[in-house]
């Protein structure tokens, strides 16, 4: 094969809200924190083993906006991208790496009426929300209006 692919596919759990930056421009970008989980039984002591793995999750402009609007601690969601490593410098002038994951479309798996135990309240008196259109399907949508509705 000729080709390469760098693609990947992630359900989990958001660990905090998404953290918004913004440039000059208009171009914003979001992080958070996603967690994915494998559990397996010890077959020596017959315990339940649950390792959790952290991922960074990046995700740009409108997308971004939809994702820190709708998005909070502890809600599950479906990531599609790729991965990427930034090299940076700390405060000491050591070279550091990140991993991220670019997201380039996602699926919100939370309905906005459950209750979320890491969510302190924050959906109380809403009433429940449709579940959104991943990022792919409302870059194939006709053109928006100018409200600010992301469906």
């Amino acid at each position: 094969m000729s080709g390469t692919l760098n693609k990947v596919m992630l359900i989990g759990h958001t660990g905090d809200d998404v953290k918004m930056h913004y440039f000059e421009g208009g171009n914003s970008l979001g992080r958070f924190p996603l967690a994915t989980n494998e559990t397996y039984t010890n077959k020596t002591t017959n315990e339940r083993v649950t390792n959790t793995e952290w991922h960074n999750v990046v995700v740009r402009n409108k997308a971004a906006e939809i994702c820190e609007k709708y998005l909070k601690k502890g809600d599950m969601v479906y990531i599609e991208g790729r991965l990427k490593t930034r090299k940076w410098q700390d405060e000491k002038g050591m070279d550091r790496y990140s991993t991220e994951i670019h997201c380039t479309d996602f699926t919100f798996l939370t309905p906005k009426g459950d209750s979320n135990p890491n969510n302190s309240g924050n959906n109380a008196g809403q009433s429940p929300q449709k579940p959104q259109p991943s990022q792919q399907q409302q870059n194939n949508a006709l053109p928006e209006d100018d409200d600010d509705l992301p469906f």
